[in-house]
Order: C-alpha cells, then sequence, then structure tokens
C-alpha cells in the first residue's frame, strides 16, 4: 500500500470518529448563567504567540486574522458583552497579518482596550496600537517598532555539500532570495524595509493619536518596558488584565463591569483541533525529510520581513 492511500484511509478514518463521537457531545454551554440585569461583561480573549496568517488560536499556536475575527464576532453577536480586553503576549511576526489584525481592533464596534502580558513588542506592539487603550505590567516589554529583512545566501552552503543548482528564469530578479543579492537588489530590498516601516510608523500615530514625528523618534527597534512605556506615551496604564477591565470600564461608563470568558472549547472542538494536528503529522512523515531538506536548499529560504525583537 502506496502512502498516498495509508493518507487517504488516516483521513476518513479520523472523519468517520469524528461523526461516531459528535452524537454524544454535550451542546449545552455549562457557563450559560443567569446573567444579572446591571451586569456589564467585558471577554478577555487571550492572543499568544507569532502573529501569522495561518489556523492561529488554541491548537495551532500563534496569532492569526481569522482566529482574531473569529473570536471578535463572537464577542460582537454576544448582546451581553459590553467591552473586550485583548491579553496580548506576541514577540511579533508578518506585516500583513500584523496590519489585518489592527484593521479589525481599529473597525470592532464595541470597546477594546489591550492588556499587555510579559512581552508584546513590534507586531504585538502594531495591533495593540489601534485599541481605545493600552494597559501593560512596569516590567511588560513593549516597543520594538521596527522591520528587519532576512535572507540567507546558501551558495557557499552548495558547493559544500555538492549540490549544483541550475537556475532558469524570466525576470531579471527571480532568484534574488536564493543567492547572494546585488548592490541593485539590496536598494530594493531596503525600499520594501523602509516602505513597511513607514506603514509601522502611520499607523501607529493614528492608533495612538501622536504626531508622526514623534512616533518616529521612538521607532528605532529599541525594546520599552511598560513604566518607560506609559512615560512615552505608548501605554496608558500600568496594571494587569483588571486594570484593563476597569479602564475600559471607566472610558465607556459601564458601572458593573465583570470579567468573563469565551467557553472551553467542546470536546468535538478539541477532537477536530488534535485530528488537524495528526494529519498534518502524517502528511509530513511520508515524505521524505531529505527530500525536503533538498527542496528548501534548492528553493532558498524566503526574505521574512517581520516585526520582530532584535
Amino acid at each position: 500500500m502506496n502512502k498516498k492511500k495509508i493518507f487517504i484511509i488516516a483521513l476518513i478514518a479520523i472523519s468517520v470518529i469524528a461523526v461516531l463521537v459528535l452524537p454524544f457531545i454535550d451542546g449545552v454551554d455549562p457557563r450559560r448563567e443567569r446573567i444579572a440585569e446591571d451586569e456589564d461583561r467585558v471577554v478577555v480573549i487571550k492572543l499568544q504567540g507569532p502573529i501569522q496568517e495561518g489556523m492561529g488560536g488554541l491548537f495551532a499556536g500563534g496569532i492569526s486574522p481569522d482566529y482574531v475575527y473569529n473570536q471578535l464576532q463572537r464577542a460582537e453577536e454576544d448582546r451581553h458583552i459590553e467591552g473586550v480586553v485583548l491579553r496580548v503576549e506576541s514577540p511579533g511576526g508578518s506585516i500583513a497579518a500584523s496590519q489585518e489584525i489592527a484593521a479589525l481592533v481599529r473597525d470592532f464596534e464595541k470597546p477594546i482596550v489591550v492588556s499587555m502580558a510579559d512581552m508584546a513588542a513590534s507586531g504585538g506592539y502594531y495591533i495593540s496600537a489601534p485599541a481605545q487603550g493600552i494597559v501593560a505590567q512596569p516590567g511588560t516589554m513593549t516597543g520594538s517598532i521596527g522591520v528587519i529583512s532576512s535572507i540567507m545566501d546558501m551558495e557557499e552552503l552548495y558547493e559544500k555539500l555538492g549540490i549544483r543548482v541550475e537556475t532558469i528564469k524570466s525576470g531579471e530578479h527571480k532568484d534574488m532570495f536564493s543567492r547572494g543579492l546585488t548592490d541593485q537588489e539590496r536598494e530594493l530590498m531596503q525600499e520594501i524595509s523602509d516602505q513597511a516601516y513607514e506603514q509601522f510608523i502611520s499607523d501607529v500615530a493614528e492608533g495612538r493619536d501622536m504626531a508622526i514625528e514623534e512616533v518616529r523618534e521612538l521607532a528605532t527597534g529599541e525594546l520599552f518596558i511598560g513604566s518607560q512605556a506609559k512615560e512615552l506615551g505608548l501605554v496608558d496604564r500600568l496594571g494587569g488584565v483588571d486594570e484593563a477591565i476597569h479602564y475600559l470600564a471607566e472610558l465607556n461608563d459601564l458601572d458593573h463591569p465583570v470579567r468573563y470568558e469565551f467557553p472551553a472549547p467542546s470536546i468535538f472542538d478539541q477532537f477536530l483541533g488534535y485530528g488537524y494536528s495528526v494529519l498534518s503529522s502524517l502528511e509530513r512523515a511520508f515524505i521524505d525529510p531529505k527530500l525536503i531538506l533538498l527542496e528548501k536548499l534548492q528553493e532558498g529560504v524566503p526574505p521574512e520581513i517581520r516585526y520582530q525583537v532584535r
């Protein structure tokens, strides 16, 4: 039996098990308790890990636009929720994903305040800036407003490994990420980095209601602890999640703010998440690791333009 057939059988088996388990799962929300008339629920949504496209969230790890969108939709559709506290723990991530999440935060109709955990730096700060307010601990690591592009030159490694690469291309710079850059290509990459940097500065200035030049002075890629960030205007208050809830209530005239969290995923959701992880592992196992390595060496490592701590 070939590997493709084994993979298909495994996929079918997991699907069948899911169908058999689903009818026995209790769909009742155990936290659907009675709500007091004067209760102002503030839901705490935890965003942890690097910012990236993909699944994101509980099972896949990381913060993705899709995950943030789904969580905010839940908060939007629940009429008992008056506001959201985003608990952000992230060293940063990709530009596009950070921008998309920042837009979701900016355009959300209910109030949002960010509570920074140990680190909310670079892209982590980018997605926090559009919130109504930001609360951080005195020792939280934040800031790191900047852009970095990393490109690996693999040519000498190819030579040592005895790998000969033949490149057929249409377009002068199509292979620029699989070899050393020319002076012209370095200028092109610097221009891309500079434009992304300007976008970062502009979005932070808009979100924090600061002058662009004021943000530019802080946008050196430098990390700040929470107490420094507050003095610089990057953070509004010092404290944890409870302080963020009280701050949101204060900003929006909520008399009785109550901390709330969405119910934990059902057994079925957990099973699907586990199944997804298993399928991904099976798929990787069916591909010869040597072929994967060879493919990466042949293609070169693409650039990562990321908001990240360095």
